[in-house]
């Protein structure tokens, strides 16, 4: 088969997220881990990170594998059997991923989001910080969303937008949705033979969001309406989606070799450029942080703002606020995401790092405005 333009993204991809759905992870017979294929997936991840690429999974089937170990009735669950569920699967479902990583020396790590975690500037900060120093460390971070405790998350979440989410919060350049479709038709191919195979989309318009049909399963939250929701915003972000058919072995390593259809989804940003964007120009500032000459230079070099640079923080604003940099003389340099509380901020201030734990009695980021959080004016 000839290679496809797919084939190129995804082996040009520097930090990709897999999203898995709960069809693909569980047997929905047995109620059981699908472990051949959880390890032949394992085994894709493996390759693609010895191509020089980061990985995050996000993986639903909590709730399905759950299910299944409590012996809950078949059809629908009540929102208290559904948080059972969860609460009892997710043991599973990280054990699993676990041990199947192992099998490559790799380090398995698992974090619990929802919706709010990437939207609220605090949380959403330090979820990406805690993501980022597993990425560093190359470990893979396995997350899912916090069904035991999330109420309106499990009746209209999906981990689709979820996924599409922490691509944008990690500043991934690729996000894959593994489906039990292997891409957007111009009808449900189920129901329309006649439906037309769409191989890339550069733009969400209203005729591509009519395209879209609706979860075939109670069990599987989503269908092609949260895909697309999830290509929105992964493509705000400068993230380039596909959406690909898993049901296979080694599906990732299909793709990568041109043996699998998908659509793509083509941001006309990048995941920098995008993220910068949004910072300068979206976000209303909650304070003003004044450097000193030093540190105007570093900022303008590409560096990170760094406590000993700040001369005087204005305002009041949480960790994960956005706020404008200024020199001494008023001009504004950049604006920015704050590690720090306005508080926690003037205490630093003028301080070189090593003494920030001396200082606040505990030890924080070195940065009070990370590089990769920093828009210049």
């Amino acid at each position: 088969m000839t290679p496809r333009a797919g084939d190129k993204r995804l082996a040009g991809a520097k930090r990709v997220v897999l999203k898995i759905g709960s069809s693909l992870i569980v047997d929905e017979g047995s109620g059981a881990v699908r472990k051949d294929w959880l390890d032949a997936l394992a085994d894709d991840i493996a390759r693609l990170r010895g191509a020089g690429a980061e990985v995050v999974v996000v993986s639903s089937g909590a709730i399905r594998l759950g299910r299944a170990r409590l012996g809950l009735p078949r059809g629908a669950l009540r929102l208290e059997q559904k948080q059972a569920a969860a609460a009892v699967g997710q043991i599973g479902l990280a054990q699993a991923w676990q041990q199947t990583l192992a099998r490559h020396d790799i380090v398995a790590g698992q974090l619990l989001l929802t919706l709010e975690d990437s939207e609220a500037r605090e949380r959403y900060l330090n979820a990406r910080q805690t993501t980022v120093v597993l990425l560093e460390q190359r470990a893979v971070p396995v997350i899912n969303e916090n069904d035991t405790v999330a109420t309106a998350e499990i009746r209209f979440g999906d981990n689709d937008r979820l996924a599409a989410r922490v691509a944008e919060m990690t500043s991934a350049d690729t996000l894959v949705l593994f489906s039990d479709i292997d891409g957007l038709y111009s009808a449900d191919p189920r129901r329309d033979p006649k439906a037309e195979f769409i191989p890339e989309v550069r733009r969400i318009t209203p005729q591509i969001e009519a395209m879209a049909g609706v979860a075939q399963n109670e069990l599987s939250n989503g269908g092609m309406v949260t895909k697309l929701m999830a290509a929105r915003i992964a493509m705000a972000a400068g993230c380039r989606m596909a959406i690909v058919d898993g049901g296979r072995l080694h599906p990732l390593a299909a793709l990568l070799d041109g043996q699998a259809r998908c659509t793509w989804f083509l941001p006309a940003a990048t995941p920098q450029t995008a993220r910068k964007r949004w910072i300068g120009g979206t976000l209303k500032p909650a304070g003003t942080l004044t450097v000193d000459d030093g540190a105007a230079k570093a900022l303008n070099a590409g560096k990170s703002l760094l406590p000993a640079g700040v001369v005087a923080v204005d305002g009041d604003f949480a960790a994960g606020a956005a706020v404008l940099v200024q020199d001494r003389a008023g001009r504004t340099l950049a604006r920015g995401l704050v590690a720090y509380a306005a508080e926690d901020a003037r205490r630093i201030a003028g301080r070189k790092s090593a003494e920030i734990e001396t200082a606040l009695g505990w030890r924080g980021a070195d940065e009070l405005i990370h590089r990769d959080d920093l828009a210049m004016e």
